[in-house]
């Protein structure tokens, strides 16, 4: 059975596309850790700028090993370029300055408010979904959970960590936009999952290149520890996960494939206090949870079957 990057979710079977789920959520989940050590040594745009051109790199060694033919028109080179923007450049410079200071943990229980944000994005900004009085109840939840982990009884005096949580909601909320933004308007290109990513990340890491001058021409400090989790973090973490989401996007469809969400905090703070020895506040897996619960109301998966007909 392959887990290769480069097969796709119309020929993958139901194990194979499970397996990448799963490595999915794990890769991810750890990609927190990964930028937190990697900040030890270079700085929030030159972790964003490093893992978007390795994974650009990684992606492009699968798509010249299949020659995969790039699409040829122009539309679709647009609609890329604006998720390129809003799914990896924007998104990936918030969660990096983010993680300077918040806990690894922290982030990954934040980006698990993605599925929140798709909901609001997808019925209130681009229309493609109507949500019942259920899942409406569902996206207020998911916000309850927000603020228990914000914590205000504790004080809002804007500091940098209060800022920097809201940097990370930004990205969840870029991810939203994009997740909606390309079911409306990228759901049928014609392409692999492999080239979707590729261009996903190549436009992303092309858009970096070109600011260079600007963001990354700062000094670095490199030791083994940054360059491999810089390594991890693009060839992983940004090239073949998102070959993995992608298969498993589209041979599930968007809600189940969202559910990675579930892993990927559960490995996040996991990672950050046995390896970092970061600390946990009661209110971040109870905020946590209540999170979780708004997922499950606003995807619709708490509605109750009907009980099967039985014969008498």
């Amino acid at each position: 059975m392959s887990i290769s990057p480069a097969r796709d979710a119309a020929t993958g079977s139901t194990v194979s596309i499970a397996i990448q789920f799963i490595l999915c959520g794990i890769v991810w989940g750890s990609s927190f850790l990964f930028m937190k050590v990697a900040l030890t040594g270079i700085s929030p745009a030159q972790v964003a700028w490093s893992r978007l051109i390795l994974g650009a790199l990684s992606l492009a060694v699968f798509v010249a090993l299949r020659r995969d033919r790039l699409p040829r028109r122009l539309a679709v080179w647009g609609h890329m370029t604006v998720l390129a923007v809003s799914f990896c450049v924007v998104p990936f410079l918030l969660f990096s300055w983010a993680q300077q200071h918040v806990t690894s943990g922290l982030a990954s229980i934040y980006n698990a408010t993605t599925p929140i944000m798709t909901a609001i994005m997808a019925w209130l900004v681009f229309r493609v979904e109507k949500l019942k009085p259920l899942q409406i109840a569902g996206i207020v939840v998911g916000i309850l959970g927000v603020m228990v982990i914000i914590a205000p009884w504790q004080g809002l005096d804007l500091s940098q960590s209060i800022v920097a949580q809201l940097a990370i909601l930004g990205a969840t909320a870029c991810y939203g936009f994009s997740l909606a933004y390309m079911r409306r308007f990228a759901s049928d290109t014609g392409m692999s999952a492999l080239v979707f990513s590729f261009l996903n990340i190549g436009i992303a890491a092309a858009i970096m290149l070109v600011l260079t001058p600007v963001l990354v021409l700062t000094p670095v400090t490199l030791s083994p520890w940054v360059v491999g989790a810089v390594v991890l973090l693009g060839c992983l973490g940004t090239g073949v996960a998102y070959v993995w989401n992608q298969n498993a996007l589209r041979a599930w469809g968007p809600t189940r494939a969202s559910t990675v969400t579930y892993i990927t905090p559960v490995v996040g703070v996991l990672l950050g206090v046995v390896v970092l020895g970061e600390g946990l506040s009661w209110n971040e897996p109870v905020g946590a949870l209540v999170v979780f619960l708004g997922i499950l109301l606003a995807q619709n998966r708490l509605r109750r079957r009907p009980r099967e007909a039985t014969a008498g």
